[in-house]
């Protein structure tokens, strides 16, 4: 198997949590515009205990995986939100690796303070996807993970298809996933099933999904797409529907302060 060329917004595996006394921020961080000839595409992740690393990210994109949104529902501003690519170092604070959320509430903290980033929350009827269990049941394992294992959700992103092995895993977690990096609208985990599960997803993916980054499929693909490869392999639907859903709504926000 080729090594994945590509990682995006909703990859991540959820590490031993730092304990903070108040709400955490980075140590230092700096905002570089990224480079024109930058190719390694879309990457966010702890790249050891202490640094945190986004590449060729947009604001828009940036707020989405902060605040766990799909861009569709992050409303209203400037349009260079949505064509400007950022690179962050950013050094976190304390021993211990962050866990996911003790990164993104950094995250969000850093957004206030460089980019002024303002918002308020509006309920908007969107047009969704649903996440059920298939017509002849799931195909979910219970993990066999030790009770305290925190879950590993990862998109590995290959050149004919994509892989998202799930461990220790809720339906919740899964979702998040699908709605931070894979899908165009929000998922939301309407299976019913509250256990941890071990499982494997592989599909091919289309232009629809990681945010119009995957350019075409391949001629002769190996793999499924996302619809069918939920149903075949995790008994799982992903239903087209429309809910009300929480939109954020940009009020102001300013090009990155100087480093």
């Amino acid at each position: 198997m080729s090594t994945p060329t590509v990682l995006l917004s909703g990859v991540f595996a959820l590490a031993a949590s730092g304990v903070f006394a108040q709400a955490p921020a980075f140590e230092v961080a700096t905002i570089k515009p990224t480079a024109p000839d930058w190719d390694g595409g879309k990457i966010i992740r702890m790249e050891s205990a202490n640094r945190f690393v986004a590449l060729d990210y947009t604001l828009k994109a940036l707020v989405g995986a902060a605040y766990n949104l799909t861009p569709s529902t992050i409303s209203v501003g400037p349009g260079w939100m949505e064509t400007d690519g950022y690179d962050i170092l950013a050094k976190t604070p304390g021993e211990v690796r962050p866990g996911l959320d003790e990164q993104m509430s950094m995250l969000r903290s850093l957004l206030a303070d460089r980019f002024k980033l303002s918002f308020h929350r509006e309920q908007k009827e969107l047009s969704i996807y649903a996440l059920t269990v298939a017509k002849n049941g799931s195909k979910l394992k219970e993990s066999t993970a030790p009770p305290d294992q925190l879950p590993v959700l990862t998109n590995h992103i290959f050149p004919d298809h994509v892989s998202l092995p799930g461990r220790n895993a809720t339906m919740a977690q899964l979702a998040s996933v699908l709605q931070r990096a894979v899908a165009d609208r929000p998922v939301i985990d309407k299976t019913g099933l509250g256990g941890k599960y071990d499982f494997d997803l592989e599909w091919t993916a289309d232009e629809t999904q990681f945010g119009g980054q995957i350019r075409g499929t391949p001629a002769q693909p190996t793999r499924p797409g996302l619809f069918t490869a939920m149903q075949e392999q995790l008994g799982l639907k992903l239903e087209a529907t429309k809910s009300p859903v929480e939109v954020l709504v940009i009020d102001r926000v300013e090009r990155p302060s100087a480093n």
